[in-house]
């Protein structure tokens, strides 16, 4: 029995580089720290019934910081 094997090329993992897009911003824990520290501690210490609902403003800032870096939350 003759079986002819393929000789294939051997496989090489791709290179791990980033595309322009995400090379070009930060990381997102590395933005907008006082904003989420701002929201977080909102959110941990109110009082409210509803602290989402209390703490909006301190949310809306935080998103509308982290769209600027091009992060949707």
């Amino acid at each position: 029995m003759d079986a002819k094997v393929a000789s294939l090329p051997p496989v090489q993992p791709a290179a791990a580089t980033p595309s322009s897009d995400n090379a070009a911003r930060p990381k997102p824990c590395c933005v907008c720290k006082e904003e989420k520290s701002k929201r977080d501690e909102c959110m941990l210490f109110s009082n409210a019934k509803d602290p989402a609902a209390d703490c909006q403003s301190f949310v809306d800032k935080y998103k509308a910081c982290m769209a600027g870096f091009g992060y949707k939350v």
